[in-house]
């Protein structure tokens, strides 16, 4: 091999390096951008509503369209609230890295691809599934209009009303399967509903001070972290409630209440912590604890309604 060659091979092994690191890099800031972490727990949340419209396994097509729109919708969402949100989010160290902060994306593309990730999926099912395209143009709305623009710089209550949007995210999996109507949908949506308060203000707890530089009224804001703690819990106590009565619904049962049970003690406990000393600490340690406990919710969900319908199918 001439000294030639090899400095060739080297340059294209550079090159190679350098386009792998573009990828990543590239992939990290849309990441962020579109929020890929809320959106898999909103699609979650989703094909969580598909089992339980189904009663069981709902059919490989529909998980698809349904992770397919749903996802589009919920990332076009996300877009849209980080565009928004820009200014703001400049003045809070937790968000002061966001790509459209730091300028690594660009205001108006992000305006434009966002709109279409939500109007595109809710444009093409509309013909065949109404129900669902107006569940995911509802989940859009409620987030984008009525949270982000609306309450959020106005109002304490703005996380209470927008937990709709992830209530709106359950009843597109029901509708996904045709059967959006069914209780245990119904029921789900009201847990998430019930659930996004007390995680967000465990969250609000912890960068207390961030919202309160950006001139955000969260409610930990507004009143002591003590009061925000006991808040918290009565959401807290609500969304658990739910979430045992749902065992009551005929697909579900032993399998989905178990973890469940275990899950609900955690997480209660973790919110008495936190009341009885509310500090970052306990207030990270709910806030990763109600991730958690909506993961096992939803998949207890997804696994028990399989083995119900497999056993009555026996």
């Amino acid at each position: 091999m001439t000294i030639t060659e090899t400095r060739n091979q080297g340059s294209s092994s550079g090159t190679l390096a350098q386009q792998q690191i573009g990828w990543r890099a590239t992939w990290a800031t849309l990441s962020v951008l579109f929020k890929s972490r809320v959106v898999l727990l909103l699609l979650m949340a989703a094909v969580g509503g598909a089992f339980l419209g189904a009663g069981g396994w709902p059919g490989l097509g529909t998980l698809v369209l349904l992770l397919i729109t749903g996802g589009l919708a919920a990332s076009g969402s996300a877009g849209l609230n980080e565009y928004l949100e820009r200014e703001p989010d400049a003045m809070m160290g937790r968000t002061r890295k966001r790509p459209l902060v730091t300028g690594k994306a660009q205001p108006q593309w992000v305006l434009w691809v966002s709109l279409g990730m939500i109007l595109i999926p809710v444009v093409v099912v509309l013909p065949f599934n109404p129900a669902l395209s107006f569940f995911l143009f509802l989940g859009a709305f409620i987030y984008v209009a009525i949270y982000t623009i609306l309450l959020k710089p106005r109002t304490l209550l703005n996380i209470v009303i927008g937990g709709a949007a992830g209530s709106a995210t359950v009843m597109s999996g029901g509708a996904a399967t045709g059967n959006w109507q069914e209780p245990a949908v119904i029921m789900l949506a009201l847990l998430v509903f019930l659930w996004t308060p007390s995680h967000f203000w465990s969250l609000a707890i912890l960068y207390r001070n961030d919202y309160e530089k950006a001139g955000i009224p969260m409610l930990p804001v507004k009143t002591s972290t003590k009061n925000s703690a006991y808040w918290v819990m009565l959401h807290t106590g609500s969304a658990s409630l739910v979430a045992l009565l749902l065992a009551l619904t005929p697909n579900l049962g032993i399998v989905y209440l178990i973890p469940v049970t275990i899950a609900t003690i955690d997480l209660l406990v973790r919110n008495i912590r936190l009341i009885k000393n509310p500090t970052p600490q306990y207030a990270r340690s709910l806030f990763i604890s109600s991730n958690i406990y909506l993961t096992v919710v939803l998949l207890s969900v997804c696994i028990e309604t399989v083995l119900h319908s497999f056993w009555s199918f026996l």
